[in-house]
């Protein structure tokens, strides 16, 4: 069921209302549930096997995971926690709870381990991901490969960062669906510590210092209601692009390095999670069905049927 557009004054505490800018382009997304097609524009398909998941790991005291949902540094270990077929608890912390996390690990970061029956908890995405394919608690170990540090990817993904965070970001706080922004205060948490292009984390944020105080929140919220406002069409059609390049880098819909599933995806595709809030992407078929293929692996949702 698709998701009807929340008034992003509404949501950012903006008097003005307004709704997100339509696009020329049609939202062509395939997914295992509906009846979209993707573009037809992949490279040659690899016959490669998927990831054999293992059988269902309960512990008797659930783990927990306090996570953002849009974060793709939380999303590499629910991803992986999926992969493994490690049940846990998810608790989403709103974007302006400073205290949970600071009473957690000292600060607020995301996202964070717990496992109770060791009175463990623990921060840092890779760390965690590392402790739970150690563990034999936690089925077979070393399931996960390492990272194989391909430069073409990692390029790849430096080359449309302020892409993604002109489109992303706003359309964030615009669905009024993400946990993390239920409440006005977790939005403008986040929009206070996010610039968008082409402002930089300085300028946007300041230094705390008289001489540079930031920029004033109500400019801020006016940034973000205009990116909202604009026009997406010439954004989305780099974009498009932009993946089928990445759909040629791709080795195969399961995995996107030769040898199987490793930190190269957990890396990649978490990151490219995001990109489905976006509508109106293009996605190329080998690009798309890798998508698919490991949210269903790894349980964790993609933001199709909330894009904007």
């Amino acid at each position: 069921m698709k998701v009807s557009l929340v008034s992003l004054a509404a949501l950012l505490g903006v008097a003005a209302g307004f709704s997100a800018a339509p696009s020329s382009i049609g939202n062509t997304r395939s997914v295992a549930t509906t009846s979209l097609t993707s573009v037809q524009l992949s490279s040659t398909q690899v016959d490669a096997a998927p990831f054999a998941k293992p059988p269902r790991v309960v512990r008797e005291q659930l783990p927990t995971v306090y996570v953002y949902d849009h974060c793709p540094f939380c999303v590499r270990v629910r991803l992986a926690m999926g992969v493994k077929n490690v049940k846990h608890l998810i608790h989403f912390l709103a974007n302006d709870d400073i205290a949970s996390p600071t009473a957690l690990v000292g600060k607020k970061i995301a996202p964070i381990f717990e496992l109770p029956e060791d009175n463990f908890v623990m921060g840092e995405s890779l760390d965690i991901i590392a402790k739970i394919d150690t563990d034999p608690r936690f089925g077979p170990t070393n399931q996960i490969l390492p990272a194989s540090g391909r430069k073409d990817i990692k390029a790849w993904q430096k080359s449309v960062q302020t892409l993604l965070r002109t489109l992303q970001r706003p359309r964030y706080v615009a669905t009024g669906l993400l946990p993390e922004f239920q409440q006005i205060d977790g939005r403008h948490a986040f929009i206070k510590n996010h610039q968008l292009p082409p402002y930089e984390k300085p300028e946007w944020k300041g230094d705390g210092t008289q001489e540079n105080p930031g920029m004033d929140m109500d400019v801020k919220l006016k940034l973000y209601a205009e990116a909202m406002a604009a026009d997406p069409t010439p954004l989305v059609e780099d974009l498009n692009a932009r993946l089928v390049e990445l759909d040629d880098m791709l080795y195969s819909e399961h995995y996107c390095s030769e040898g199987g599933f490793s930190l190269d995806d957990v890396d990649l595709w978490a990151r490219l999670r995001s990109i489905t809030i976006v509508s109106g992407v293009h996605w190329p078929t080998k690009l798309r069905s890798y998508m698919d293929n490991l949210s269903a692996l790894g349980d964790v949702p993609l933001y199709d049927e909330m894009a904007l």
